[in-house]
């Protein structure tokens, strides 16, 4: 088996295809996050590998816009909403000492499969750290699907928080970017689209990438209730290059 991170906005398929490797027998972290109303099979999501990237990221981000909401988003265990920012290409992003040693325990646990959105920026302050056989993963689905989901999102948790269908789909746009300008050109990548998990096209990809086998039945058509959405220009053109990535056509 090979460690892996899992990269992708938010809302766009990373929880179920980290769900695909829940039974693998990798480590995904001490402490995930529970199920909810918006993944009710699960986040397979670490709140150490979150706050590690929330550090990274408070280093580089614009003040919060709220610093009281910020505060009772940490006191109630929620991730903050730094998955939500929006981080130009060109922004270097360097890890700090106790963030790297944080860092250097959790890719000890191997084999390991970690995946947070906010990996599209921080990448850059994990690698040095990362085992050789480390691979990645990246999954999306269209823009408007992911916006529709992520205002949902949105607005259940921060609704104190200013956040318009712009900023989402600037958002979605600026972490595909990352990863697409940044990351790709190193590493083993393996671009999948959401549909490939439904139908399963993209199943033996995956297995074969990580040498081990994946729970295919994990995904659920029925959970896929974001209505697609008209997309701007600058947010199709990443969308289509994503697809000729992933071998899929749109």
């Amino acid at each position: 088996m090979k460690n892996c991170l899992i990269l992708g906005c938010g809302r766009s398929g990373t929880s179920m295809l980290t769900g695909t490797l829940a039974r693998a027998g990798y480590y995904m972290g001490d402490w995930l996050y529970r199920p909810n109303a918006a993944n009710p099979k699960g986040f397979f999501e670490s709140y150490t590998v979150n706050s590690i990237n929330e550090r990274l990221l408070t280093r580089v981000s614009p003040a919060s816009r709220s610093r009281s909401l910020l505060k009772r988003l940490w006191r109630t265990s929620f991730p903050s909403e730094r998955w939500l920012i929006r981080l130009p290409v060109h922004t270097p992003i360097e890890g700090d000492a106790r963030s790297l040693r944080r860092i250097s325990r959790l890719v000890s646990k191997a084999p390991f499969a970690y995946k947070d959105p906010r990996f599209c920026y921080t990448l850059d302050a994990w690698r040095d750290r990362l085992p050789d056989d480390t691979v990645f993963l990246c999954i999306f689905r269209e823009p408007g699907r992911t916006v529709q989901s992520m205002l949902k999102e949105h607005q259940r948790v921060y609704s104190d928080l200013p956040f318009s269908t712009d900023d989402a789909f600037g958002v979605w746009n600026d972490m595909y970017r990352h990863i697409l300008e940044r990351h790709r050109h190193q590493g083993d990548w393996l671009f999948i689209h959401f549909d490939q998990m439904l139908d399963g096209s993209k199943a033996e990809a995956i297995e074969s990438l990580l040498n081990t086998r994946i729970d295919r039945d994990f995904p659920d058509r029925r959970l896929q209730r974001s209505a697609p959405g008209a997309t701007p220009d600058y947010a199709l053109e990443t969308y289509l290059e994503l697809c000729r990535l992933a071998g899929y056509e749109a």
